[in-house]
């Protein structure tokens, strides 16, 4: 895999990138994802070159002006003080043209992308009128890597393509957790995707001291599916709960407490999904004592899940983490051990 942070200015002054970013964002004020992106922009406006955005936002079916990315557009304009220039259409030639002529913006947007229904269907005909547009491609989109779409997938083989700094940083995190880990290992794992957790179990297990688990599987405990995670050694039930009308919303005292000396003896750390329904003041207190026990490790730490990371970010409390990841799928997939076709377009293809 090539990586952006390899290329010099002369190899990319002058160039248009085609910079493949992931603004799915339902909330304008939630500026995580946008922020995870402004070093790549910023490296690339730093070595003189063009960019050219492209991103989703949403599942539409068609086009929906609701999910548009011009306000987002322009949140990125202002943070980084420098005028973006909207391509609201689909009209590549024209686009390819406005791209070439216009001198006085470095930065375009093109409109989301799920507009078009070849993006989905990774199309190698959509692909190709994207590398129309520019010289070079980098995915920055490490949160949508798990995705066979055209502008993850099929675009690969048609432009030379590279790591953005995000798409960097995320692996490398990612890969020193969980391919050679500093032990002991303790993967906390919330949330509802039981798949998920199961498949992550199995991937981590021969590395792993624990797997701390939060209140979501009590509701899930007679399902069929997570009979080896309840038999597994490893994986800690909750000890005690706050339980309502026999569902099951956060962990209790005595196992907040037992996850919490368990977490302080660990070398690495891997987090995804809050243990209990934090939402909820009334369930948010498991949620809020393993993320100030993890905050408090001198463990490398990697974070992730789109509540997980809402939940620390709201409160501030992500100076002290050495990955939050942007991923939510994408890192179940990754710490299940699943090849994402975003990162094998970039080993396999990259522009040969």
């Amino acid at each position: 895999m090539k990586y952006l942070s390899g290329l010099n200015k002369k190899e990319l002054s002058g160039k248009t990138c085609l910079l493949r970013v992931d603004l799915n964002i339902k909330s304008l004020k939630d500026h995580f994802r946008i922020d995870s992106i402004l070093p790549t922009i910023k490296y690339l406006l730093k070595n003189n070159s063009r960019i050219v955005i492209l991103s989703h936002r949403g599942r539409p079916n068609s086009i929906d002006p609701e999910l548009s990315l011009w306000p987002i557009a322009k949140i990125i304009s202002k943070k980084i003080g420098s005028d973006i220039k909207f391509l609201p259409n689909f009209d590549f030639k024209k686009n390819k043209d406005q791209i070439d002529c216009d001198e006085e913006h470095k930065i375009f947007c093109l409109e989301n992308l799920r507009f078009l229904p070849g993006e989905e269907k990774n199309s190698n005909d959509l692909a190709k009128k994207l590398v129309g547009l520019g010289d070079l491609y980098i995915n920055d989109a490490f949160a949508v890597s798990h995705r066979k779409n055209a502008s993850i997938f099929a675009i690969t083989k048609y432009i030379k393509s590279y790591a953005g700094l995000l798409m960097e940083k995320e692996i490398a995190g990612l890969t020193r957790a969980t391919k050679n880990p500093k032990k002991p290992l303790v993967v906390v794992l919330g949330g509802t995707k039981i798949g998920a957790k199961i498949s992550i179990v199995k991937n981590l297990n021969s590395q792993t001291k624990f797997f701390l688990l939060g209140s979501s599987i009590l509701n899930e405990i007679k399902n069929p599916k997570i009979k080896n995670i309840v038999k597994n050694k490893k994986c800690l039930m909750p000890k005690d709960f706050l339980e309502e009308n026999g569902k099951y919303f956060d962990i209790g005292p005595e196992t907040i407490a037992l996850y919490k000396k368990i977490i302080s003896e660990a070398n690495t750390i891997i987090w995804n999904g809050p243990v209990g329904m934090f939402e909820n003041k009334k369930y948010s207190k498991g949620t809020a004592e393993i993320t100030n026990a993890i905050i408090r490790s001198k463990a490398f730490k990697v974070i992730g899940g789109g509540e997980t990371a809402n939940f620390i970010l709201n409160r501030k409390m992500n100076k002290n983490i050495d990955l939050l990841s942007t991923g939510g799928g994408a890192m179940l997939d990754f710490l299940a051990g699943k090849k994402l076709p975003g990162l094998i377009a970039l080993e396999k293809y990259a522009g040969q």
